[in-house]
C-alpha cells in the first residue's frame, strides 16, 4: 500500500524523520508514548480557536472527514465556485492536506489561510506548513493568490461580547512562503521516498542532539545507547546545543564519562558531581542565611489557573491565566502546626474578585509568603490588581513579601543526584520528603488540574463528575502547599 504523506507528518518529518518512519511501520512503538495532558490541551485549544476563527468568514462551508468522499465534495464545491471552504481536502501524488480556510478571489485564484492558536507566527513551522499546502494545491490545479496565517492577538482585551475582528490577527506571509516553496517541494519528495522505504535506517534519530524534553515519541527505540539518565538530562543542555552535540559526537552518553575539563555551567558540573560521587552537595551557610530572612507567620501559597485561549471574561486577553484556586498553609512559629485555608471557585463567571477577597481574609499584613516559582504567582497578582484596582495595595503588599523557595535549589545551595538536574517541586519533594507523594492523587500535575477545572464548568459534566473534580483539585493543591512546608521544615532542621 503506497505511503500517503500528510502535512502533519511532513512537519513531524522535519523534526525527526526516523520518528515518523516508526509511526508508519512500527505503530506499536509509536503508540507507547501517550500524549500528555498538556499536549491534549494544545490539540483541544487548536480545535476551539479554529472554530471561532470561522466566524471571520460567515459564508464558509465546512467539509468533514479526510477520506475519498471529502475529497470529492471538495472538488464539487470548487467547481461550483463556492466562496469560502473550511477544511477542504486535497490528495495528489501521495500528498494529503486539509486546508483550514480557502477563499475564492475574483480572478478564480484562492487565498489560503492557516489558523493557529498561537499569539504569533512561528517561523520554524507555520511557513513550511503553508508551503506544503501551496505546493499540493498547485499540483491539484488550484491557483493560489496569497498565503496568510490567522493567529490570536495577544493585545486584545475583552470588554463585553468578543470582537472577532480584534481577537485575531491576519498576517500576510505570502512572501515568506514563496521564498521556501521550492525547497519545501524538494523536502516533500525526500520525505515521501524516506517513508516509502520499509527498512529502518541505521543509526541514531536526529533527536539525539536535543535535550531530553524535546525527544521524539520513539527515541528510546532509535537510540538504544542512550541511558535513561545521562548527558541529555544535564540542566538546560537543550539551550546549549553545541555542547550536547560535541559530547554525542565523541561518543559520550553517560554522566560519568564527561571529561572533567569540559565546558559546563556550575549547575551542570554540580549535577554530574552529585551523581558520579553519589553525594549531596549542601551549602548550609547560605541555606541558613536565606531562612534567617523569613518573618513569621509564614504563608505557604500555591495558585491554580486556567489559560483560556479565547478570553472568557472581561479584562482578559488570549491565554491570560484565570486564577480559580489557591491553597494556603499558615505557620505561626517554628514549633506550631500549620493551619490550612483554601479557595476553589465552582461557578462559571469570573472568579478573580472572590479569589482576591478570600486571599485577603487569610493573609495577614506581616509575614513571609512562600511560593514555588515566584515569577508565576507575582505575575498573576499583577494581573489581578489591574482588573481590581480596589485591591492594588493588598496585592502590592503580597508581592513585596513573596519568597521563592525554589531559589535555594536554583542557586545550588542544595544539590541531590536524584533531582536529576531539575528543581521543580515534583523533583525535589520525593527526594527530601519521600513519605509525601502525588502518585495516589486523582490529579498529579498542574496541567491536568487546569483542564479539570475547565471540564467542571462544561454543561455536559455531571454533578457526580463535578464533585469528584472538586475533591481531586482540593487534594492536589493542598499537597502542593504542604509540600513547600515540608521542604522548608527539612531545610530548617538541616541548618538549625
Amino acid at each position: 500500500m503506497p505511503i500517503i504523506l500528510s502535512k502533519t507528518d511532513y512537519i513531524l518529518f522535519r523534526d525527526c524523520p526516523k520518528n515518523v518512519w516508526h509511526k508508519f511501520y512500527n505503530p506499536t512503538i509509536w503508540n507507547e508514548s501517550k500524549l500528555s495532558e498538556f499536549e491534549k490541551a494544545i490539540i483541544e485549544t487548536g480545535n476551539e480557536v479554529e472554530l471561532v476563527a470561522h466566524q471571520l468568514f460567515p459564508l464558509g462551508v465546512l467539509i468533514e472527514g479526510r477520506g475519498q468522499e471529502s475529497q470529492i465534495k471538495t472538488q464539487d464545491l470548487i467547481n461550483k465556485k463556492t466562496k469560502v471552504l473550511f477544511q477542504p481536502v486535497f490528495l495528489k501524488d501521495n500528498f494529503l492536506a486539509a486546508v483550514d480556510i480557502l477563499e475564492l478571489q475574483n480572478d478564480n485564484s484562492y487565498n489560503i489561510y492557516e489558523v493557529k492558536s498561537t499569539t504569533d507566527v512561528d517561523k520554524k513551522t507555520h511557513y513550511h506548513d503553508l508551503a506544503f499546502q501551496v505546493n499540493l494545491l498547485e499540483k491539484c490545479g488550484v491557483k493560489i493568490n496569497k498565503a496568510f496565517v490567522i493567529h490570536l492577538n495577544s493585545e486584545y482585551v475583552r470588554q463585553g461580547e468578543i470582537n472577532i475582528n480584534k481577537l485575531f490577527k491576519i498576517e500576510d506571509v505570502n512572501e515568506q512562503v514563496l521564498n521556501i516553496k521550492e525547497a519545501v517541494a524538494g523536502e516533500m519528495e525526500i520525505a515521501l521516498r524516506y517513508l516509502s522505504t520499509e527498512e529502518e535506517s541505521i543509526g541514531f534519530c536526529s533527536c539525539v542532539y536535543k535535550g531530553r524534553s524535546n525527544h521524539c515519541a520513539t527515541f528510546a527505540h532509535s537510540n538504544p545507547k542512550v541511558p535513561e539518565y545521562g548527558v541529555h538530562d544535564l540542566s538546560r543542555i537543550g539551550n546549549s546545543k553545541a555542547k550536547l552535540q560535541e559530547l554525542i559526537d565523541i561518543g559520550i552518553f553517560e554522566l560519568k564519562d564527561v571529561p572533567i575539563d569540559f565546558n559546563l555551567s556550575l549547575p551542570q558540573k554540580n549535577q554530574i558531581e552529585a551523581f558520579v560521587q553519589d553525594r549531596i552537595l549542601q551549602d548550609k551557610y547560605n541555606i541558613k542565611k536565606e531562612l534567617d530572612g523569613f518573618i513569621f507567620p509564614l504563608y505557604f501559597l500555591d495558585y491554580e489557573t486556567f489559560p483560556a485561549a479565547i478570553p472568557r471574561f472581561d479584562g482578559f486577553s488570549p491565554y491570560q491565566q484565570i486564577p480559580f484556586q489557591y491553597s494556603l498553609f499558615v505557620l505561626d512559629s517554628q514549633n506550631s502546626e500549620p493551619r490550612h485555608f483554601e479557595f476553589l471557585y465552582t461557578n462559571t463567571d469570573d472568579p478573580t474578585l472572590e479569589f482576591t477577597k478570600s486571599l485577603k481574609n487569610n493573609i495577614g499584613q506581616e509575614g513571609t509568603i512562600i511560593v514555588w516559582n515566584k515569577g508565576f504567582e507575582c505575575k498573576i497578582n499583577n494581573e489581578i490588581a489591574k482588573r481590581n484596582p480596589g485591591h492594588v495595595l493588598f496585592i502590592n503588599s503580597v508581592n513585596a513579601r513573596v519568597y521563592d523557595l525554589m531559589e535555594i535549589f536554583g542557586k545550588q545551595y542544595y544539590v541531590h543526584k536524584d533531582f536529576k538536574g531539575r528543581i521543580s517541586i515534583k523533583s525535589v519533594l520525593p527526594v527530601l520528603v519521600p513519605e509525601l507523594s502525588y502518585k495516589k492523587l486523582g490529579i498529579q500535575e498542574g496541567g491536568l488540574a487546569s483542564q479539570k477545572w475547565n471540564e467542571m464548568n462544561l454543561k455536559s459534566t455531571s454533578t457526580q463528575e463535578k464533585e469528584k473534580i472538586i475533591k481531586d483539585l482540593k487534594e492536589y493543591c493542598k499537597l502542593d502547599t504542604f509540600a513547600m512546608y515540608a521542604i522548608w521544615k527539612h531545610l530548617y532542621e538541616l541548618v538549625f
